[in-house]
């Protein structure tokens, strides 16, 4: 009823070559496929998505036979081995009636189920192949207990190759191995392939690369095209921005040598130096890491709330401790959301210090009003992580001394660097905590409501 896209079979070779399913390379493209290979490229065919193939087939290549040896389709160990004997032998193939595959879930967070159907003798007979980990359907036995019709998913896709596919195909098999054809004129399948080769060679991508990817807002002079770059001993990739991407850095961990705390540290430590030399802002904003080549981050594109009635209905405060504590909340909500996050702390607090300045009356105040948060069994988020990093310290104590002067302060005692890591990963915990404080504090000692509408007289 529906065509398949023109390069979908483009797409799935793509695919199986990078899974290494399939010679690769241009030099390799007269090499005659194996059975195995061509096994695995059928085993490509049994999802939707093209650009998968290569992974259908690697998951699917290893699934076994439901009741263990005794009970596998011509002595075959593993699924993609049974269809190698299809291909290989006469007799066998003549047996087959049908081969199911599909890589729907056939377990909690494990996909792929297949079946093949065929004769022995008169008796019609199936045996199905499921992952290696569904240790009980493996004992002899399990064949005479299992259900190949009734996998774990309530709906699944799946292809089904009959005997005339397998007859038709080894007929061209031992044709193109009798008589192999020309090479053709034409590779231009390759084209991409060798383009893609030649940027991991050049952006020093290997096998064993695992790279961070981080999106940063910035001004800073930037390459127009994604650009190798040695800074100190570690060695990273700038991407440029584009209608859909963020400028970005991706810094290998495995050849860096470097954890994911490390390699942010890395980042943040080349981004201040470039926003010092070229005096403009940088801003690290948040990625990802597991990609085995550079990978652009995306524009961030946020959820926001809409409604079809908007109810907004409030005054202007007429209080100017309110008018000043509205303006801190607001400039820290946006340091926040924009990943500068000691001025958000600073900002949290200064709403407090509007009616209690200085050390003794604004700690008291937060040791007054922290329990009541901390023990808001509606919102346990990061309340562990917080008592954690206060130590042995009070936590009134911790969010003065170890967060607002801190931040505020060049203190040798309280040192807080901004492009450590692991001190972003503390201050973002903290300005958490004491964001819920400011909102306690403007409604509670300012007496000003939170909600849209202007509340009645004696409300808050």
């Amino acid at each position: 009823m529906c065509h398949w896209p023109h390069d979908d079979m483009e797409q799935r070779f793509q695919s199986l070559r990078g899974y290494g399913r399939l010679p690769r390379g241009r030099e390799n493209r007269g090499r005659p496929l194996t059975d195995e290979q061509i096994a695995s490229a059928i085993l490509g065919l049994s999802i939707t998505m093209p650009g998968w193939a290569g992974r259908a087939a690697a998951v699917m290549e290893r699934r076994l036979p439901v009741g263990g040896s005794a009970n596998a389709f011509a002595d075959a160990t593993t699924l993609r081995d049974a269809l190698v004997k299809i291909l290989s032998y006469e007799a066998i193939r003549g047996t087959v009636i049908a081969v199911q595959i599909s890589t729907a879930e056939c377990g909690v967070n494990s996909h792929g189920i297949a079946s093949i159907l065929y004769k022995n003798g008169d008796v019609r007979r199936r045996t199905s192949y499921v992952p290696r980990d569904a240790v009980s359907l493996l004992q002899p036995g399990a064949e005479d207990r299992f259900d190949p019709d009734q996998p774990y998913t309530m709906f699944g896709r799946g292809v089904t190759f009959n005997r005339r596919f397998f007859d038709r195909l080894s007929k061209r098999i031992a044709e193109d191995r009798k008589w192999p054809p020309p090479l053709p004129d034409d590779s231009a399948e390759y084209d991409t392939e060798e383009v893609e080769r030649a940027r991991r060679k050049r952006l020093r991508a290997t096998n064993s690369s695992n790279y961070l990817n981080v999106g940063v807002d910035n001004h800073a002079t930037w390459p127009r095209e994604e650009t190798l770059i040695e800074f100190d001993q570690y060695h990273m990739v700038l991407m440029p921005k584009t209608r859909e991407n963020v400028q970005s850095i991706s810094i290998d961990l495995y050849a860096n040598r470097l954890t994911h705390e490390q390699a942010k540290t890395v980042i943040n430590r080349f981004l201040s130096l470039l926003c010092w030399c070229d005096d403009h802002f940088a801003i690290v904003q948040d990625g990802w890491s597991g990609n085995p080549v550079p990978v652009p981050v995306k524009k961030r594109d946020l959820a926001f709330t809409t409604t079809y009635q908007w109810l907004f209905d409030r005054k202007l405060p007429t209080s100017g401790d309110v008018l000043k504590a509205l303006a801190y909340y607001r400039e820290a909500r946006n340091a926040e959301h924009n990943f500068m996050v000691s001025y958000a702390v600073l900002n949290y607090y200064k709403i407090i210090e509007i009616q209690y300045p200085g050390w003794p009356d604004s700690t008291q105040w937060v040791s007054q009003n922290l329990p009541a948060i901390l023990n808001d069994p509606r919102d346990q988020h990061g309340i562990q992580a917080f008592v954690d990093a206060c130590g042995h310290e009070k936590p009134e104590t911790y969010i003065y001394a170890a967060c607002r002067v801190a931040v505020a302060h060049a203190s040798p005692h309280r040192i807080s660097d901004p492009d450590e890591a692991a001190e972003l990963k503390r201050l973002h915990n903290a300005a958490d905590i004491m964001r819920r404080l400011a909102r306690r504090f403007i409604i509670d000692e300012l007496g000003f409501s939170d909600t849209l509408w202007e509340p009645e007289e004696g409300q808050i």
